[in-house]
């Protein structure tokens, strides 16, 4: 049973993700991102980039502020759905990537189509086989149990 709850949640956890990856890559502003070096012995270890960016103006009657144009705000970010095992040798510290990201929440951002490759879609395929597996396995010891 556990194992298929899951496998359940796994498939509904990729399904969310590549939702708002494409749903970001569609809709969202496009930026150039900085690579940033990291500081935590743990982030080096991320095979995602830290990311740098400036948000665009926003126009001040949208934020409720005073009327004129707001500067955009830094923001400092991983980029969702990146999970390779290692870090592409392009996206080193001080590079700049193309990245997409959504004006509302500016945290997510993803890598532009171009710069992504096909490797996120090979990863969302993996994901989804495991979540696949794991659900058939836990139905099929559920009905071996009854």
């Amino acid at each position: 049973m556990i194992l298929a709850l899951f496998g359940g949640a796994l498939l509904l956890w990729c399904a969310a993700e590549a939702r708002l990856r494409h749903r970001i890559r569609r809709r969202g502003l496009p930026a150039v991102a900085t690579v940033v070096p990291e500081t935590d012995v743990h982030g080096t270890l991320d095979s995602a980039p830290l990311l740098s960016f400036a948000t665009r103006p926003v126009p001040a009657g949208r934020t409720g502020g005073a009327p004129g144009v707001e500067a955009g705000e830094l923001v400092l970010t991983r980029p969702r759905g990146h999970t390779p095992l290692r870090r592409p040798a392009h996206l080193v510290p001080g590079g700049s990537v193309r990245i997409a990201y959504d004006p509302r929440r500016p945290g997510h951002a993803v890598l532009a189509a171009e710069e992504a490759g096909p490797r996120p879609l090979v990863a969302d395929l993996l994901w989804t086989a495991l979540g696949l597996g794991c659900l058939a396995a836990g139905a099929v010891l559920l009905l071996a149990a009854a």
